[in-house]
C-alpha cells in the first residue's frame, strides 16, 4: 500500500473552488436519485407495488443472508478490539483525538440513533407486548420478551454495523492518506483500482444507501413532527403538513449543514444530548423510578443471556413475516445508514485507537439507549399491565407516530414534555439531514471535506425531496421497504470491507514486528565533547531558527547524501524540503511501499519549572522546538537537534533497514 503523508497531500492539483465533485460519483448517483423520486411521483400506485414486490423477496430468500452478517460484524469489530490489532491508531502514531469525548459521543449518538428513538422508544415495547411473535400477548412473559427483542434491534448489533465501516474509512483515511470513501476500504484488495469503474459503483451504492436510509429517517420524523403538533396545536395529520414540514425542517438543516461540522453539525448534536438528557430524566423522575432501575438491570442482563439466540433466531418455525416488518427492516435500516454514520463517526473519530474506539462505539450509546427504552418502554408497560391503561396500546396499534405523545399525555406536565419531545424530534431531523448531506457531499467529491456550501445545500435538498416522495408513494411502507432492499447490495459490500481491513491490518502488525526483530547496524559513537556538553544538548530549548538552521545544515545535506549513494544503486530516491520546517527523504520500490524518513520542526511548551508565567504571550516567547523524525506511520517521539551529519545519516540507515526487513518479510 501506497503510504502517502500529509505533505504529500499539499501538493495535489487544486480543483476550481466554485466546484469539488467527482463526476462519475456525482452524476451517477444524481441521475439514478432524480429516475427513483420521478418514478415514485408519477406512479405512486406502480411503485408501491414493486417496493411490495422488492421487500417480499428479500424477506423470504435473503433473511438468512442479513442474520448472518449482522451477526459476523458484531463479532468481527469485538475480536479486533481484543485482538493485537487493538492499539493502532486511526491516524497517524502520534495523533491525538480531534474532539472531546463528551462532543464525540454526542455527535455519533445524534447522527445514529436519533430520530428512531423518539419514533420507536414507546411504540415498540408497546407492540411486541401486544403482539408477541411467540407466545400469548397482554402477559408479563410477552413484556419481558418485547424489553428483550428492543434491546436486541436497538443494541450492540446495530452499533456493530456502524463500526466496521467507520473503522475501515478512519483506518485509510487518517493512517494512510487514502480518500475518505468507502473505495479506500477496498485498495488492500483491488489496489489502485479503486480510483476507475468498480470504485465509482461502490461510492454510488454508499451514496444511495445513505439517501434511502437517512430519508426513511427523516419519513419517521417528519410524521412524528406531525403528531406532536397536532398534539399541541391542533394542526392536521396528512401528507400536505408533512409535506411543508420537510420543506421547513430542510431549510434548518441546510443552514446547519452550510455552517460546517464543528459551526453547525457539532452545536445542534449537543443540543440533542441535552435536552434527551432532560427528558430522560423527567420520565424517570416521575414515573416508577424504582421499578424503572430494577427493570433496567434486569433488561441488560436478559439481553446478554439470551444474544446468541437472538441473533440467529429467524422464526423460521413460526408462520407469518413478524421478521421481516421488524428485524430484517431494522438490519436492513442499520447497513443503509452505515456509509452515512459511519463515515461521519470516522471523520469526527482521528485519533482513537481501534480498541478505544470500539469500546466507545459499543458501549457508551448502547448504555445510553438501553435506558432510554426501558425508562419509555417499560414505563408505558407499566401503565398497562399494572395500572390497567387500555387507550394506550390501542392508541399505538392505530398510529405509531402518536405513541409518545399518548405516552407523555398520562404523565404530569404533559404539554410541556412533549414541546420538549417535539422540539428535540425536529432537532435530531436536522442532525440526521446535515449530517447526511455532510456525508454524501464528501462521498461525491472523492473525499474532500472542504467543497463548495452550495453541494451541501444540494445534497440536503435532495434528501427532503426522497422523503416526500416515499411518503407520497406509500407512507411508512414505502420507507420500510425501500430501507431493506437499498441495504442488500451494501451488505455484500460490507464483507469484503472487513477482509481488506483485515489483510491491511495483517501487513502492518508484520511492519512492526518486523522492525523490532531486525538486526540492524550499531549507531555510531555520541558526539564529542563530554557528558557536559551533551547535559547542555539535553536541557537545552532549541528556537524555531536553531532548528530550521539544523534542519537545512545538518539534515537535508545528510539525506541528499543518501539519495545519492541511492542513486548510484539505480533506485529512485529524492529529499524535498518545503520551507516550512520539514524536510524528507523518498525512496520509490515500485509496487512495494515506499520508504519515507522526514524531520519536523515540532513546536512545544517548556515544562513548569522554566515557565513560571503562564500567560499566552508568555508562553509563545517561550515555546521551544524539536527536531522530531516523522515515517509513513507516523511521528516516532524523538528528537535529533544537536546530532552529527554522520549520526543523522546512520539513523536514516536504520529506518530503512527497518522497512527493507518488512519488504522481505511481507514478500
Amino acid at each position: 500500500m501506497n503510504n502517502a503523508t500529509d505533505i504529500a497531500s499539499n501538493n495535489k492539483e487544486e480543483k476550481p473552488s466554485w466546484i469539488k465533485v467527482n463526476l462519475p460519483v456525482f452524476i451517477g448517483s444524481v441521475t439514478l436519485c432524480l429516475i427513483f423520486v420521478l418514478f415514485t411521483v408519477i406512479a405512486p400506485q406502480l411503485a408501491n407495488q414493486l417496493f411490495s414486490a422488492i421487500n417480499a423477496w428479500v424477506v423470504h430468500t435473503a433473511g438468512w443472508f442479513y442474520v448472518l452478517a449482522v451477526a459476523l460484524f458484531l463479532l468481527f469489530v469485538v475480536i479486533l478490539a481484543l485482538s493485537r490489532y487493538g492499539h493502532i491508531k486511526l491516524g497517524p502514531d502520534h495523533s491525538e483525538p480531534d474532539y472531546s469525548f463528551l462532543s464525540w459521543f454526542a455527535m455519533l449518538f445524534s447522527a445514529g440513533m436519533g430520530i428512531g428513538l423518539m419514533f420507536f422508544g414507546v411504540a415498540e415495547p408497546v407492540m411486541h407486548t401486544m403482539n408477541p411473535p411467540v407466545g400469548d400477548a397482554g402477559t408479563v412473559e410477552a413484556a419481558r420478551q418485547a424489553m428483550r427483542i428492543t434491546f436486541f434491534h436497538w443494541g450492540m448489533h446495530a452499533w456493530a454495523i456502524y463500526a466496521v465501516v467507520a473503522l475501515a474509512l478512519a483506518y485509510f483515511a487518517f493512517r494512510h492518506n487514502l480518500p475518505l470513501t468507502i473505495r479506500s476500504a477496498f485498495y488492500p484488495l483491488i489496489g489502485d483500482k479503486i480510483y476507475g469503474p468498480i470504485g465509482h459503483a461502490i461510492d454510488i451504492f454508499a451514496v444511495l444507501g445513505t439517501l434511502f436510509g437517512v430519508a426513511t429517517s427523516l419519513g419517521f420524523g417528519v410524521i412524528q413532527v406531525n403528531s406532536g403538533l397536532n398534539y399541541l396545536f391542533d394542526v392536521p395529520v396528512n401528507v400536505n403538513w408533512q409535506m411543508a414540514l420537510i420543506a421547513i425542517i430542510t431549510c434548518f438543516a441546510t443552514i446547519s449543514v452550510a455552517m460546517g461540522l464543528d459551526g453547525g453539525i457539532r452545536r445542534v448534536s449537543e443540543l440533542n444530548l441535552i435536552l434527551a438528557v432532560i427528558l430522560l430524566v423527567f420520565v424517570l423522575a416521575v414515573g416508577p423510578t424504582v421499578y424503572l432501575l430494577q427493570t433496567y438491570v434486569q433488561n441488560v442482563g436478559a439481553y446478554l443471556s439470551g444474544l446468541v439466540e437472538t441473533t440467529f433466531n429467524l422464526y423460521a418455525y413460526q408462520p407469518g413475516d413478524w421478521i421481516g416488518g421488524w428485524t430484517l427492516f431494522y438490519w436492513g435500516w442499520w447497513i443503509a445508514w452505515s456509509p452515512f454514520v459511519g463515515m461521519f463517526i470516522a471523520r469526527v473519530s482521528r485519533g482513537r485507537t481501534i480498541r478505544e474506539f470500539v469500546t466507545g462505539v459499543l458501549i457508551v450509546p448502547v448504555g445510553f439507549t438501553f435506558m432510554w427504552m426501558t425508562f419509555f418502554g417499560n414505563n408505558a408497560l407499566h401503565m398497562i399491565l399494572e395500572q390497567g391503561n387500555v387507550q394506550l396500546p390501542a392508541a399505538v396499534a392505530a398510529d405509531t407516530s402518536v405513541a409518545l405523545f399518548q405516552f407523555l399525555e398520562y404523565l404530569p406536565f404533559s404539554t410541556i414534555a412533549s414541546l420538549i419531545a417535539t422540539v428535540l424530534v425536529i432537532t435530531f431531523f436536522v442532525t440526521s439531514s446535515d449530517s447526511g448531506s455532510l456525508v454524501v457531499d464528501m462521498l461525491t467529491s472523492g473525499g474532500d471535506d472542504e467543497t463548495p456550501v452550495w453541494q451541501r445545500i444540494f445534497w440536503s435538498v435532495l434528501e427532503g425531496c426522497i422523503a416526500a416522495a416515499l411518503l407520497v408513494a406509500g407512507g411508512l411502507a414505502a420507507l420500510q421497504t425501500v430501507v431493506i432492499a437499498s441495504a442488500l447490495p451494501f451488505a455484500i459490500i460490507m464483507l469484503f470491507m472487513c477482509w481488506g481491513l483485515v489483510r491491511a491490518l495483517r501487513l502492518e502488525v508484520v511492519k512492526q514486528v518486523s522492525s523490532r526483530d531486525a538486526m540492524i547496524a550499531p549507531r555510531l559513537p555520541p558526539r564529542p565533547g563530554g557528558w557536559q556538553q551533551r547535559l547542555s544538548r539535553i536541557v537545552h530549548q532549541p528556537r524555531h531558527n536553531e532548528v530550521i538552521s539544523f534542519l537545512e545544515t545538518i539534515v537535508e545535506p545528510s539525506l541528499k547524501k543518501v539519495v545519492d549513494e541511492l542513486t548510484k544503486r539505480s533506485l529512485d530516491a529524492k529529499v524535498t524540503n518545503d520551507q516550512q520546517g520539514r524536510i524528507w527523504i523518498e525512496v520509490d520500490h515500485g509496487d512495494e511501499q515506499e520508504f519515507f524518513y522526514s524531520v519536523h520542526a515540532r513546536p512545544y511548551t517548556p515544562p513548569s519549572f522554566i515557565m513560571r508565567d503562564t500567560t499566552r504571550r508568555r508562553d509563545e516567547k517561550l515555546r521551544y522546538y524539536r527536531a522530531e523524525v516523522y515515517l509513513a506511520e507516523g511521528g516516532q517521539d524523538y528528537d535529533i537537534m544537536g546530532w552529527t551529519e554522520d549520526q543523522v545519516i546512520a539513523d536514516v540507515l536504520d529506518q530503512y533497514e527497518k522497512h527493507m526487513h518488512f519488504l522481505s518479510a511481507v514478500r
